[in-house]
């Protein structure tokens, strides 16, 4: 967790400086985007909250995405950003960000490998990232993406 922490201690100063709040919305880091913002003395400040959607199941009841939507979109750069869109409409924060994605050690339903996720960041300005670590390490893939997606937020707030 540690080395997350220079990195969700930026984007909190960020946010707090300007007075604009986050909402996240994980799959395959597990917890570890929201973890990391949260270990920042002040977080109250501008973290709305969070959920790992983790399971289709997740995503279509804590999102309110519907099947047709899932099935038109698969998994994608476009359907993260929706992710992140719905998550920060749900809970009305000024930005949102969202990972789904194949940690590992195996490949994803929809035909990725492991090492393989979509970053999204949703709000005045929108980001998309694809992240392939060309690993199959779970564990190594979480912290990757997460690191992926503090920095992807880090940057769009710094270039709002």
């Amino acid at each position: 967790m540690k080395e997350l922490m220079p990195y969700a201690e930026k984007a909190g100063a960020l946010l707090k400086a300007r007075g604009e709040t986050i909402t996240v919305a994980e799959s395959s880091t597990g917890g570890l985007v929201s973890a990391a913002l949260l270990a920042v003395p002040g977080a109250s400040a501008y973290f709305k909250g969070g959920s790992v959607v983790y399971t289709r199941d997740a995503v279509k009841k804590l999102l309110g995405v519907t099947e047709e939507r899932i099935k038109e979109h698969k998994s994608s750069e476009a359907y993260t950003l929706l992710r992140a869109q719905l998550m920060r409409e749900h809970l009305g924060s000024t930005w949102g960000v969202a990972e789904a994605g194949t940690a590992g050690p195996t490949g994803s339903r929809y035909g990725w490998p492991a090492g393989h996720t979509f970053i999204a960041v949703h709000g005045p300005l929108e980001r998309v990232k694809t992240i392939e670590t060309g690993s199959d390490d779970r564990f190594r893939n979480m912290y990757a993406f997460a690191t992926a997606a503090l920095e992807l937020l880090i940057a769009a707030l710094e270039a709002r």
